[in-house]
């Protein structure tokens, strides 16, 4: 494996670490106050057009990470504009033993 490649996984591993802790916290918490429909909007647009160019370049380490990231960031704005009740049964049904 080349030193290019081996960066490309390596920022593909923390691009895709750095959003999972936000998601764990929205399911835990349920709490999406602090977070900016506007960035999320912004960030889900930008790993859905990154995903779809590292899918005409057939480059792995772009496809893989940046779907990841395409999924856990529109799972938050999903959360983010939810109503309550139904952010509370999202919740709920992906961590039943969590009592927020």
């Amino acid at each position: 494996m080349d030193v290019v490649t081996i960066i490309g996984w390596a920022a593909a591993v923390l691009s895709t670490v750095s959003f999972a802790p936000q998601a764990w916290r929205v399911i835990h918490t349920r709490d999406t106050k602090a977070i900016s429909v506007g960035a999320y909007v912004c960030t889900v647009a930008a790993f859905a057009l990154w995903t779809s160019f590292g899918w005409l370049r057939k480059e792995w380490p772009l496809i893989v990470p940046n779907a990841i990231c395409l999924a856990l960031s529109s799972f938050i704005l999903l959360m983010k504009c939810l109503p309550q009740e139904s952010k509370d049964s999202v919740a709920d049904a992906i961590d039943p033993i969590n009592d927020a």
